[in-house]
């Protein structure tokens, strides 16, 4: 959506920069509300104690068997993380199309969100041999804020224009990191110190599962309150079930460079968020670092992040979203291969480590973000924002279940890791290939001066 979309939504308004200003900043704070599930939950402390909860149940040989079937107890996370992203994947499209062709994206998003910090905080009764209960909570969690975040980030063509939107979304997702660092720090009091609480590590872990949810559910007021439906470009009624998916997908292959960007994007941002999802179990199982380091090297990441996505975003200005993406996934590649290398029980590597993924992690998301939007037909903003969804998390099924499988097949959680090359690699190929500001101009947008 241009700026003349923009101009006509601020008609008759005071101030109308001021009012979209206001939007942005509420905004920005979806991401400070939601993000500490990403971080304390999904990167921190779910992965290592959903894994020695199967554990306490696994039999002799290692092994839970959810309805049956055999799996081995330190594979059971990345499972339930691809079931979850599986499930959003039949969910998304449908919710997408809904709220376009409503207009009302608020409620959808509402309860998106607090379905999400609902089950989040329910991880509070996550003890014993409960390693179902996890991962049910887990699938509940993760497919709604991918929901969640597609219809947050299908506002975004529509509170900034063309020129904002770097900008915008980079300090989206500075807000994210800084509300992520801050959580973790209590986090970390709270762990470090349980005994002087009075607390069992256990019990401390599971303090920290629900605060988020508590955090999420409580910010996600802000952007409820500040941001704004618009009137629907079109009014009909959505279709039912799958013919809504069926007919998203064919007025995409009517834009085959934006598909093109898709593919490019679901390949290397299936190696981010496996990163960012399995990094702890690599850093607790293989390197045997402990829960304190962790938390430690994931504050880090945090701190740096909001850095690195304010100096992409700086990057971008000056050499455009797709060259400054290109540089970040050499960055990934690099980083990510000495990874392999780290050695065990040494904190400072891991600690040299996580700088790296932090610099690169926020900038590469939020301009792969802002590049997106300008690739998306006016009117059409959360259905095909559900596509991008699920390249951002509905088809990153992919990576958690090679890195799975490949920890089932060799018992290396080092060879697990270095499978992730594979994406930055192939996604750098794909992304260099696209032709954005044809493919801009194919959607119908204007085309920014550097890009």
């Amino acid at each position: 959506m241009g700026t003349d979309t923009l101009r006509s939504d601020a008609a008759g308004g005071a101030d109308p920069a001021a009012e979209r200003r206001r939007e942005q900043r509420g905004w920005y704070f979806y991401d400070w509300a939601c993000s500490v599930y990403s971080t304390s939950v999904l990167t921190v402390f779910l992965g290592p104690y959903l894994t020695s909860v199967a554990e306490s149940a696994a039999d002799a040989d290692g092994y839970v068997h959810p309805l049956g079937i055999p799996v081995r107890a330190g594979s059971f996370f990345a499972y339930s993380v691809s079931l979850s992203v599986i499930v959003a994947v039949l969910v998304m499209p449908l919710v997408g199309a809904a709220a376009d062709r409503s207009g009302r994206k608020k409620p959808l998003l509402a309860a998106a969100a607090y379905t999400g910090a609902a089950a989040t905080t329910a991880m509070f009764f996550l003890d014993g041999d409960r390693y179902l209960l996890g991962g049910l909570l887990l699938v509940v969690a993760n497919a709604a804020q991918s929901v969640a975040m597609m219809l947050y980030n299908s506002y975004l063509p529509q509170i900034a224009p063309p020129e904002e939107r770097d900008a915008v979304s980079s300090r989206g997702w500075a807000f994210g990191y800084a509300a992520g660092s801050l959580v973790l720090i209590v986090n970390l009091v709270l762990y470090t110190g349980h005994d002087s609480f009075g607390l069992s590590e256990s019990a401390a872990v599971r303090i920290c599962l629900a605060s988020a949810g508590l955090w999420w559910g409580a910010f996600a007021l802000i952007p409820l309150r500040r941001l704004r439906d618009r009137r629907a470009v079109d009014r009909e009624a959505a279709l039912p079930g799958f013919r809504q998916l069926a007919a998203t997908v064919r007025d995409m292959r009517r834009r085959p460079l934006t598909l093109a960007f898709l593919l490019a994007y679901l390949v290397y941002n299936d190696g981010i968020q496996t990163v960012i999802s399995q990094a702890s179990v690599y850093g607790s199982e293989e390197l045997g670092l402990g829960q304190s380091t962790l938390i430690v090297a994931v504050l880090l990441v945090q701190v740096l992040a909001v850095a690195g996505a304010l100096a992409l975003g700086r990057l971008a200005r000056r050499y455009g979203a797709k060259r400054t993406i290109l540089g970040s996934l050499v960055a990934w590649t690099v980083t990510l291969g000495a990874g392999y290398f780290l050695p065990a029980e040494a904190p400072a590597w891991f600690f040299v480590l996580a700088a790296g993924i932090g610099l690169v992690l926020g900038g590469s998301q939020a301009l792969s973000r802002s590049l997106f939007s300008h690739l998306v037909p006016p009117g059409k903003e959360a259905e095909y924002f559900s596509a991008y969804e699920l390249s951002d998390r509905g088809m990153s099924w992919l990576g958690p279940l090679l890195f799975g499988l490949t920890y089932q097949l060799t018992g290396s959680y080092r060879d697990a890791i270095i499978s992730l090359v594979a994406f930055f690699v192939i996604g750098f190929v794909l992304l260099a290939r696209v032709p954005v500001r044809r493919a801009i101009g194919d959607a119908g947008n204007p085309v920014p001066e550097r890009i």
